[in-house]
């Protein structure tokens, strides 16, 4: 029987929005034979590219990410699909004598991979109508307070606007009759064929991480994240229920430039939502994935890095 050691390696860094994964990754990338797969729900629409923070093409053309760019901003993507995507892009990597070295900030996907996926049932139109006509009515926080009756362990970890994922836990409850919590404790865990080295990185000091990512933020629109959502509307047959509209920023400026946000306010709500993302981010690493954890800010961050994976690597 294979032992774990036997297995071949692979390398998951994960951290917060604005935490300095990707220079991080690319750090690494010039230490080791690594090969990069974006672990990064927004960054698989293509055309979405200031505000998903994605490298630019000089970056791509010297540190190839897969998983990127994958689909359009009119569909959508699951973190099923994920898996089975990151799967043979592992297996492929691997093939060529490198090890994957996966990198971004989408946590639900780290679980699939690593745990497999509930067998959910799918959607139903009927259902989200419903749900979507008592939002319209009473708002999404009553209608994540009616989750909340129901599945309360998975109304804690949503917030009260969170749309898309309230209303497919509930959909699922309705549909089963039982809370989607308990669905996913039923999951037999199949881990892939991989041994795994978990990095995370985060920072205690959270007013730096807040800076960093209003930072952020503020070169997002110096860039010209507004022109961008415009050519999106231009190009293509969105709306602010599709999963890519959903993206922080995006969802933002969308509103801003229809005047559903007040004058002068994009800036403070795109800032604002960013930091809940992190907060979800870093609740998920902490309370889920829990990675060996590391300062992002820390000078000799690539170092430490690099010890623990030349450790990891024998």
């Amino acid at each position: 029987m294979m032992s774990a050691h036997d297995l071949p390696p692979a390398i998951l860094l994960m951290g917060p929005t604005a935490s300095g994964k990707t220079a991080a990754a690319m750090a690494l990338c010039q230490r080791f034979p690594l090969a990069l797969i974006s672990v990064d729900s927004a960054q698989v629409f293509r055309d979405m590219d200031i505000g998903t923070a994605k490298p630019d093409a000089q970056t791509l053309t010297a540190f190839p990410h897969r998983l990127i760019d994958l689909i359009s901003p009119e569909e959508s993507y699951s973190a099923a699909r994920f898996r089975e995507d990151a799967l043979i892009a592992m297996a492929e990597i691997t093939a060529s004598g490198k090890v994957p070295l996966l990198v971004g900030g989408t946590m639900l996907y780290y679980k699939a991979l690593l745990e497999g996926l509930a067998d959910l049932p799918p959607a139903d139109p009927r259902i989200r109508a419903e749900i979507d006509a008592h939002a319209a009515t009473q708002g999404w926080p009553a209608v994540h307070a009616e989750l909340a009756r129901h599945d309360p362990e998975t109304a804690a970890r949503l917030a009260p606007n969170d749309a898309q994922r309230i209303q497919r836990a509930l959909e699922i409850v309705r549909l089963t009759g039982r809370p989607m919590s308990e669905l996913l404790a039923d999951t037999k865990r199949q881990p892939p064929p991989y041994r795994f080295l978990s990095l995370g990185l985060n920072t205690g000091e959270r007013g730096i991480l807040h800076e960093r990512i209003a930072q952020r933020f503020d070169a997002m629109l110096a860039a010209g994240l507004e022109d961008e959502v415009r050519r999106l509307r231009d190009t293509y047959r969105l709306h602010l229920d599709l999963p890519s509209m959903r993206c922080v920023g995006y969802r933002q400026v969308w509103e801003a430039q229809d005047g559903l946000l007040p004058a002068g306010e994009l800036r403070e709500r795109g800032i604002y939502a960013t930091r809940q993302l992190a907060k979800r981010q870093i609740t998920w690493m902490g309370n889920t994935l829990r990675p060996e954890m590391h300062d992002c800010l820390a000078s000799d961050l690539a170092d430490r890095l690099s010890h623990r994976i030349e450790h990891f690597l024998g």
